[in-house]
């Protein structure tokens, strides 16, 4: 039993070093700051698209107020983007490239499977279609989730979270 014990601790402590957030090595497109534990420049975790394709994937596909047909959206869980800068608070300040603000409950997070994403029907999201990153909420899961507060939550263009 203390071998087992010890073989846990020892792996437990070489995991530790590769769950840190390494550094970008492409171009930025998303900044978090505000209330996180785990930073890679300065006081802010800051994200390429290759370290936000090595996070876990989902894909849903849900219908939007902007667009006629339902779109399918591919991209982290906005939960485990999160959660990799340890990030705690109440509420996720989220800001556009053209500076459009919108505030989402943290819990939001946590309860909806909503998807910080990078892909629309399987490709990438040029800026001039709303990307790079689109934050959407998997509206066709749950009728409260088809009213204009959570599409107001929705954004698109996102350049920075602030986590407060």
């Amino acid at each position: 039993m203390k071998r087992y014990c010890l073989a846990i601790v020892v792996a437990t402590l070489f995991a530790l070093p590769a769950l840190a957030l390494e550094p970008p090595t492409g171009k930025v497109i998303l900044t978090i700051s505000g209330k996180i534990g785990e930073k890679n420049a300065g006081n802010t975790a800051v994200f390429d698209l290759a370290m936000l394709e090595k996070l876990p994937q989902q894909t849903f596909t849900t219908k939007t107020p902007w667009e006629t047909l339902p779109i399918k959206f591919t991209g982290p869980l906005l939960r485990d983007v999160l959660a990799a800068t340890k990030a705690s608070g109440n509420i996720i300040k989220a800001v556009a490239i053209n500076d459009y603000k919108t505030d989402i409950p943290f819990a939001d997070a946590r309860q909806f499977n909503m998807i910080l994403a990078h892909k629309m029907n399987g490709q990438p999201i040029p800026v001039r279609s709303k990307g790079p990153l689109f934050i959407i909420y998997p509206y066709d899961t749950k009728p409260e989730l088809q009213a204009k507060s959570y599409y107001d939550k929705s954004a698109w263009q996102i350049k920075s979270l602030s986590v407060e």
